[in-house]
């Protein structure tokens, strides 16, 4: 069976978080160093966030491509629960914070760019890489959306979901 052109977006999309993540975790900054590490860091959380809902978009991939030869009803099931999880993510965590961080991130960065990247961040951070923590997360959200189905939660649902994670990570 061939993989399909989304399919191996998606593979590509995961890699490339993780290139991200590991040249940012590379940097040696003195935030990194504090309390919190890079964990205290909303965009930091976000990339993480997108590198394991891609991998979990992977891992469904690749579990489909396996069970369609099969007729084990176990196997199905397992696999309808791995892309009810893909879809929770999907609605849940990876969209809401993911748009969240972008549009947060470059409102405030055109409104009074020290309050969200200081000048002293261009000494650690390459601009490649600050567009790859901020930018890149947008398009690759809206080519999951356009590429791939997903069943959403309830609005209900999604929403109350939505509100205490932010409520949560305020009070965090």
């Amino acid at each position: 069976m061939a993989l399909i052109p989304s399919q191996v977006l998606r593979l590509a999309i995961l890699l490339a978080y993780f290139s991200i993540l590991c040249n940012y975790k590379a940097i040696d900054m003195p935030a990194h160093q504090t309390y919190g590490g890079s964990w205290k860091f909303l965009t930091f959380i976000n990339l993480v966030i997108q590198a394991v809902f891609f991998g979990v978009c992977v891992l469904t991939d690749l579990s489909s491509l396996l069970t369609k030869a099969s007729e084990n009803q176990e196997q199905e099931r397992q696999l309808r629960k791995l892309i009810g999880l893909r879809d929770w993510m999907m609605a849940v965590l990876a969209f809401p914070v993911g748009v969240f961080v972008v549009t947060m991130f470059w409102a405030l960065y055109l409104y009074d760019r020290d309050l969200v990247y200081p000048r002293l961040l261009d000494n650690f951070i390459p601009q490649w890489l600050n567009h790859g923590m901020h930018t890149t997360v947008l398009p690759f959200i809206l080519i999951e959306m356009r590429t791939t189905h997903h069943h959403y939660p309830s609005r209900l649902c999604g929403l109350v979901t939505v509100c205490s994670f932010a409520v949560g990570y305020v009070l965090w």
